[in-house]
């Protein structure tokens, strides 16, 4: 609270031009923001691992039943 008593005798233009540093000043529970641009990238020295290359599974054709003679 008594922060606020060495801003009480201040004019009201000396007041807005303080605002930015006092809210500044003041705590908040908000995180700060995420950089947004480009990414920082690999860093120096990093080893890469190419990726696992897995087999080709292919479909197999089943034969069709009407193809297949009966057997009595």
């Amino acid at each position: 609270m008594h922060n606020l008593q060495i801003y009480a005798g201040m004019v009201l233009n000396q007041m807005i031009q303080l605002m930015p540093g006092i809210l500044l000043r003041g705590s908040t529970p908000a995180k700060p923001p995420k950089p947004r641009s480009k990414s920082p990238g690999w860093k120096i020295g990093q080893q890469r691992q190419r990726r696992i290359r897995y087999p080709i599974v292919k479909k197999r054709t089943l034969p069709s039943l009407k193809a297949q003679p009966k057997t009595a």
